[in-house]
């Protein structure tokens, strides 16, 4: 009576928990299959690729200090003279070692004098830098002595620094 009891109980439960465990299980498989059929349409689709290609920033694997730091300074020069900003020479700051992140941080600071509009291209194509992390920090100024109309085309005083990774 015992035996037939407890195989009763246990009957008891693989019904009312297994029945749980198996929905759950066949919803995770139709999702996985939904996901599957939508990564299908985008390898096939080349005109979202290229959209989707045009959306993700370039990267580079980051290279050993001395390497790295011309190749950043060199591209972030390329890109000034593309927007038509005059900057001082490049400064590179200390380079730090973050606490999340296996790689070293080097910033490179740069201050120089453009118009609002090239300052805002330069931002808008900075995502075309292999190298570049992130920017640091970003600072200008302009003549507030002027009216607002008169100081459209005025030139204003930036300051920005910008972070790659190094080995």
């Amino acid at each position: 009576m015992l035996w037939i009891g407890a195989v009763s109980a246990a009957l008891i439960l693989v019904f009312t928990y297994g029945t749980r465990g198996y929905d759950r299980w066949s919803r995770a498989r139709a999702t996985l299959a939904l996901a599957k059929r939508k990564l299908a349409e985008v390898e096939t689709d080349s005109s979202r690729q290229t959209v989707l290609a045009t959306m993700v920033p370039v990267f580079e694997t980051p290279e050993v200090e001395d390497k790295q730091k011309f190749l950043f300074r060199d591209r972030l020069h390329e890109q000034f003279k593309k927007a038509g900003i005059n900057t001082e020479p490049l400064q590179f700051l200390p380079v730090r070692k973050p606490r999340s992140v296996p790689y070293r941080v080097l910033k490179i600071r740069c201050k120089g004098k453009c118009k609002f509009d090239q300052l805002l291209d330069f931002l808008a194509n900075l995502k075309e830098n292999p190298y570049l992390v992130g920017v640091e920090e970003m600072r200008f100024q302009c003549d507030t002595k002027e009216p607002p109309e008169k100081r459209k085309d005025k030139e204003i005083e930036i300051d920005l620094t910008f972070s790659t990774f190094v080995k």
